[in-house]
C-alpha cells in the first residue's frame, strides 16, 4: 500500500492503516530522534508522542507527504522535549547552588562513563577483560595477575596495554579528563 492509501485510510480512522504506517516507519524515526537527541530514552518517548499525536489529530491535519510529515515532527518533537529539559535545568539552577548542580551533573556523568567504560570492557577478548578486571578492580599486580591466570607477565602486560588502547580509543579527550578527575579504575 502507498503513503498516499495509508494517509487515506488513517484519515477514516483505519487502525490497520495506523499500525502499517507504525511499522513502516518507527524505526527510520527512532534513528532519527535518536540522531538529534543523542538520548535513546528520548527518542523513544519522542517517537511514541509523534504516533500519538498523528492517531489524535488524523482527520484534522493535512498530510500530503507522509514521510516529510512525520520526519518534521520528530524534530519539532525533539527540540520542544530538549528546550523544555533545559528550562527544567535553569529552574532548578536558580534554586540551588551552582556549585551542588555541578556536582551532580559530574557524578551523573562519571557514573555514565564508568557504565560506559564497562561496556567497552566487556566486548574485549576474554584474555584481556579477566586481566584488565584483575587488574583494575581486583588490584592485583602483573605477577599475581600471571600467577591467577598461568600465564607470562609479558602476556598480562601485553593484555592490559591492549585493553587500555582499545578504552582509550572508544573515548573522547574529555571523556579521559573525567576517567582521571574521578579516579574511575583505568589508567
Amino acid at each position: 500500500m502507498t503513503d498516499e492509501q495509508l494517509t487515506s485510510l488513517l484519515k477514516e480512522g483505519d487502525h490497520g492503516a495506523f499500525t502499517q504506517i507504525y511499522e513502516r516507519f518507527k524505526r527510520k524515526l527512532l534513528a532519527m530522534a535518536y540522531n538529534y537527541s543523542r538520548d535513546k530514552a528520548l527518542a523513544e518517548e519522542v517517537v511514541q508522542e509523534v504516533f500519538v499525536s498523528l492517531w489524535e489529530k488524523r482527520q484534522d491535519v493535512a498530510i500530503k507527504s507522509l514521510e516529510a510529515y512525520l520526519a518534521t515532527s520528530i524534530k519539532f518533537s525533539v527540540f520542544r522535549t530538549l528546550q523544555r529539559d533545559l528550562h527544567r535545568k535553569e529552574l532548578a539552577a536558580q534554586h540551588y547552588s551552582p556549585a551542588a548542580i555541578t556536582y551532580d551533573h559530574e557524578q551523573v556523568y562519571a557514573r555514565f562513563l564508568q557504565e560506559y567504560i564497562d561496556g567497552i570492557v566487556e566486548n574485549l577478548p576474554e584474555k584481556c577483560r579477566l586481566v584488565f578486571i584483575y587488574s583494575r578492580t581486583d588490584g592485583l599486580n602483573n605477577r599475581e595477575i600471571a600467577q591467577k591466570m598461568d600465564i607470562a607477565e609479558k602476556t598480562v602486560e601485553a593484555h592490559l596495554s591492549k585493553a587500555i588502547k582499545t578504552i582509550k580509543n572508544n573515548l573522547n579527550d574529555n571523556d579521559l579528563l573525567m576517567v582521571t578527575a574521578f579516579g574511575l579504575p583505568l589508567l
